[in-house]
């Protein structure tokens, strides 16, 4: 029986946990084989053997600083090498230096940046040609609900992940003669080791603003891209599919 993305390449970066790892399992489980990208050797092996051991030979691991771009352009023709193409694109990594504005470093502004948004733009340099001459892709960025509503303590993570849903709409634009969709997924509150090491009482607080009632886990995150990577979505590109229990609606 064949799946949803048989023959397709996927690359998932911040794949070595949490939400990337589940982005990375659920594009596998439904036949691509994908690239696995994480800072760490370890972490992006570790998805990466995880992957194999149900799918045998449908992950490689990589390592590498997203928010070094000639770095991530090497990286991108050794991923061409390995797989022939990518038709997935889903830039997943991401950080957070949390403190109020006031006090906030410029070092802790520019590793968030750097990572959250440089790193999204250079993977995009990275692969956009190569989808334009097969005319065909699907590139995901991970926003979240801070990018949209604001967070107090966070100006630096919610400035980069509004920035990502400007980028967003700027490459569908771009891209969209070649039958490339670009589009966001903007998470709420999901349970990551991000998100677990917030204290009982902010946490119930959070909970009681969720009109679910509920954190979410990865896989609603890993569902959401998984529809946006699918053929079902081919009219979809320029739009952010908010997956936050309906926290900013």
């Amino acid at each position: 029986m064949s799946k949803r993305f048989d023959g397709q390449v996927a690359v998932v970066t911040g794949a070595g946990r949490g939400i990337g790892e589940a982005i990375a399992k659920k594009l596998a489980d439904e036949g691509a084989k994908v690239a696995v990208i994480s800072r760490t050797e370890a972490n992006a092996g570790k998805t990466a053997e995880a992957i194999n051991t149900a799918h045998p030979r449908a992950a490689k691991a990589y390592a590498v600083d997203v928010a070094d771009f000639s770095a991530v352009q090497e990286l991108a023709d050794v991923i061409f090498r390995d797989f022939g193409k990518v038709d997935i694109l889903v830039n997943n990594a991401g950080v957070t230096r949390d403190g109020l504005s006031m006090r906030m470093s410029s070092d802790d502004w520019d590793v968030v940046m750097d990572t959250n948004l440089k790193g999204a733009f250079n993977f995009i340099r990275a692969v956009q040609r190569p989808m334009v001459k097969q005319r065909s892709g699907r590139i995901i960025n991970i926003s979240s609900v801070s990018g949209i509503m604001g967070n107090a303590g966070q100006a630096n993570y919610a400035a980069s992940k509004a920035g990502l849903i400007g980028l967003t709409k700027t490459i569908a634009r771009e891209l969209s003669g070649r039958g490339i969709t670009v589009n966001a997924v903007a998470p709420g509150f999901i349970e990551t080791d991000m998100t677990n090491v917030l204290p009982e009482n902010i946490r119930t607080a959070v909970v009681g603003r969720i009109p679910l009632g509920r954190f979410g886990v990865p896989e609603d995150i890993a569902a959401a891209v998984a529809f946006l990577a699918g053929s079902e979505a081919g009219y979809v590109t320029g739009q952010t599919l908010v997956v936050d229990g309906g926290m900013v609606m």
